[in-house]
C-alpha cells in the first residue's frame, strides 16, 4: 500500500473513528492482499509508511469476499465485480485478508 493511501486511511480513522470504518481491498494477489489488510489493522510491516507501528485494528475485507456479496446490489456486483470474480482467485483472496482480520482485526459483518 503506497503512503499517500496509508496517510489517507489514517486520517479517515482519526476523523471518523476506527469504529466508524471498513478497509474494502480489491486487489488481485492473495500475497498483496495479505499485506494490505495487516497494514490496516496492525500496522506497516515494512516500517516505512504513516502506518508504521501504528495498529489501527481496522475491520477488513475483500471485495470477493461473500460477505459484502451479500450485502451488494446483484445488479451493480453484476456490472462492476462479476468479471474480476470469474479470473481471479477469490477463496485465496479472501483468506488472506480473512487472516490479516482474524490476527489482528474486527469483524463487524
Amino acid at each position: 500500500m503506497d503512503l499517500q493511501n496509508q496517510q489517507r486511511i489514517k486520517d479517515a480513522a482519526e476523523s471518523f473513528g476506527a469504529d466508524n470504518i471498513i478497509v474494502v481491498l480489491g486487489a488481485s494477489d492473495a500475497e498483496g492482499a495479505g499485506i494490505y489488510a495487516e497494514t490496516v489493522t496492525a500496522g506497516d510491516p515494512t516500517f516505512a509508511g504513516p502506518l508504521a507501528g501504528v495498529s489501527l485494528g481496522l475491520p477488513v475485507y475483500h471485495i470477493l469476499d461473500p460477505l459484502l456479496k451479500a450485502e451488494a446490489d446483484p445488479q451493480a456486483w453484476e456490472e462492476q465485480i462479476s468479471m474480476m470474480e470469474m479470473v481471479l482467485n477469490a477463496d485465496a483472496l479472501v483468506a488472506a485478508v480473512n487472516e490479516m482480520r482474524q490476527q489482528h482485526g474486527k469483524d463487524v459483518l
